[in-house]
């Protein structure tokens, strides 16, 4: 090396170490300066861990951060507050803490953060699920709410799911007669994906894949990046997340201009009426219903994404863990599988109207999604003003996770056996799942709930329902279904970390 790049090397390493050692001082005495300000104003912030200077409480998760947070609530309690680098973020944990930032207090935590993963992957935000709280997030709620996810647009689309469905029982068929093994979990994956597809772009295309892009997106979305907690650390990337958000958005960006292009060109309408999302979303660009709200592409696509990422991965996740706990549980799966044959027949599938009246079925869906909820810290909130709840101070701008895996594994409120699969235990239990109970909340609550609740449950029930029914189910290789795998991958959307296979048997007489 030359003494010119050595004197480079070292004055760039110094004024780098000069940057931390300043940014730890003025950490240390903001904090101290805080701590002093609300000492003598007696503000009280929630019990929670000190934390290392700047990066506060980052080292304490692992690849499972809601589990870990569940450990530290327990020391701390229901409202904890820990530091995620320079960022003050409280971890809601029971029922009655979640109703106080979810409905009491609803407005005031009613924003989202802005993070890298937003900025690169969302559009900047102009989607619906990631978009601060403000005037364009309550136009575009409402555009989605009274003219994309409503139950009638969803009944349009009731023929799609059927053949979808009804194309799956098909491969499962064949793979009965020939008794193969299925790879169940990338099945459900597909007809959910093929569903989408369909209802979002009018078509299903085998050659483009999106349920990988999604993934990898979520995981992305949900990852606790370094740079979104600690900014002055945001420009070096340290995790090397920047380049994946990168190419993940180049690679459905190409593929979403695209087809908006065709659409355009096909027209915004035939014959009167939107035959899918992108139509529809197309013909509202020129409409009323968008006045106020500077409607083009970049927000058809942010609102693409989101539709995508909730109804597809959620709605998969939610099958591929529920299934296996019916392995594991086979009393619990005869009871649904006779549920079906006294409501439905053994002489015809099961059909959408079919579903309000398989009571056990659904809450089966219930326990599952109690257990192992598709987003186990729900997508993070943000205070838009300082406030107290409980007598704690919350600072502006504090991040809020809602622990609802926590809380569905309390046994304050689902008695001892908690960590337990048992849906009777709603047997004569009116709980609802629809963000009024707030013991059982997957979806969310208040303002921020998921506007894709009811199409997602409506797939979940479905394809749950069908896949029930129309077979009897067992594993491969004489493995016992209380070994089955059951470890979760994080993600924005948890997962199961290994697929499940299962030999079916076709026992419908149709």
């Amino acid at each position: 090396m030359t003494t010119k790049a050595h004197m480079i090397f070292f004055f760039g390493t110094m004024a780098s170490w000069i940057i931390i050692v300043l940014t730890i001082a003025f950490t240390v005495l903001i904090n101290s300066i805080l701590r002093k300000k609300r000492e003598s104003t007696k503000q009280v912030p929630p019990p929670g861990p000190k934390g290392l200077p700047i990066l506060g409480s980052l080292h304490l998760l692992g690849d499972l951060p809601h589990q870990d947070l569940y450990k530290l609530s327990q020391k701390y309690g229901p409202i904890m507050q820990i530091r995620l680098g320079l960022v003050p973020t409280i971890v809601v944990s029971s029922p009655e803490a979640a109703q106080l930032f979810l409905k009491t207090h609803d407005l005031v935590f009613a924003s989202r953060p802005c993070t890298q993963a937003t900025k690169y992957m969302n559009y900047r935000r102009k989607g619906i699920v990631f978009t601060e709280y403000g005037s364009y997030w309550r136009n575009i709620r409402k555009l989605c709410s009274l003219e994309l996810l409503t139950n009638s647009k969803i009944e349009t689309y009731r023929h799609m799911r059927k053949e979808e469905v009804g194309n799956l029982i098909e491969v499962l068929k064949g793979a009965a007669d020939a008794r193969k093994a299925v790879c169940l979990s990338e099945m459900v994956e597909k007809v959910v994906e093929d569903m989408m597809f369909r209802m979002i772009f009018g078509f299903k295309d085998g050659r483009f894949r999106f349920k990988p892009i999604i993934t990898e997106m979520l995981e992305l979305v949900g990852a606790f990046n370094v740079g979104d907690y600690v900014p002055f650390l945001a420009p070096f990337d340290v995790q090397r997340l920047v380049p994946r958000m990168k190419a993940a958005s180049k690679k459905y960006d190409e593929f979403l201009e695209k087809i908006i292009e065709e659409h355009i060109e096909d027209g915004k309408e035939q014959h009167g009426k939107a035959r899918d999302f992108i139509h529809l979303m197309l013909s509202l660009m020129e409409s009323d219903s968008t006045k106020g709200v500077k409607f083009g592409k970049d927000n058809i696509k942010a609102i693409i994404l989101d539709v995508l990422g909730a109804g597809l991965d959620t709605s998969a996740n939610a099958v591929n863990w529920a299934f296996p706990e019916l392995l594991r549980h086979p009393k619990v799966m005869k009871k649904v599988q006779e549920e079906l044959r006294d409501i439905v027949g053994m002489d015809r599938m099961v059909e959408e109207t079919d579903l309000p009246k398989l009571n056990y079925l659904n809450m089966v869906i219930k326990e599952s999604m109690r257990l192992h909820p598709v987003a186990p810290l729900l997508v993070p909130h943000e205070s838009i003003e300082e406030t107290t709840i409980n007598g704690y101070f919350i600072p502006k701008k504090s991040r809020v996770l809602v622990n609802v895996w926590t809380i569905g594994r309390d046994p304050n409120v689902w008695s001892e056996d908690a960590e337990k699969f048992n849906p009777d235990r709603f047997i004569d239990v009116d709980v609802d799942i629809h963000g009024r109970d707030f013991q059982l909340i997957p979806f969310g609550s208040g303002r921020r709930i998921c506007p894709g609740m009811n199409l997602g449950l409506l797939v979940v029930q479905l394809v749950l329902a069908q896949l029930l029914h129309c077979f009897t189910w067992e594993l491969p290789d004489g493995v016992n279904p209380r070994d089955l795998d059951m470890t979760e991958k994080f993600a924005l959307t948890m997962s199961r970390a290994s697929n499940l296979h299962c030999i079916p048997s076709y026992r419908l007489s149709l």
